[in-house]
């Protein structure tokens, strides 16, 4: 049975969910709305821990929870880059970046593109694009 095929039952810590729990809430996101999730629950699982998992959920286009994925991935990009990799290390990131641009779709290759300009401009850092969602709903190149 897959994840994809098993029920899942809702995050014994939704505050710090493990990467099974996520991906299996990946599959199936209405069993636990993103309503009910504690506030600012897509900052509190853009870390380290899960940001693998939140990649390939991201680059999974069968996946219903994808664009909340990729919306992590955003804010994981941004947080990196802002902290100049205090937050999250570089070598991942750019490890990330490049599997995106290399296998990714057109979602993945434009996160991967915007992640490489605030990379180099870390001035057109906006946090309603980054970290609210906004390039993930408009799928703007910078």
């Amino acid at each position: 049975m897959s994840v994809q095929e098993s029920a899942f039952h809702g995050f014994a810590n939704p505050v710090d969910p493990t990467p099974a729990e996520l991906r299996a809430w990946a599959y199936q996101p209405d069993s636990v709305p993103l309503t009910s999730m504690p506030p600012d629950w897509d900052l509190l699982v853009s870390g380290d821990r899960l940001v693998m998992t939140l990649f390939e959920l991201a680059m999974d286009t069968r996946c219903p929870a994808r664009r909340f994925a990729l919306h992590c991935l955003y804010i994981y990009a941004a947080d990196g880059i802002r902290t100049n990799f205090r937050a999250h290390p570089k070598r991942r990131f750019r490890k990330l970046v490049d599997q995106a641009e290399r296998n990714g779709d057109e979602l993945m290759r434009t996160w991967a593109h915007n992640s490489r300009v605030l990379l180099t401009r870390p001035e057109l850092f906006v946090y309603r694009e980054w970290c609210e969602g906004g390039l993930v709903r408009e799928n703007r190149r910078l």
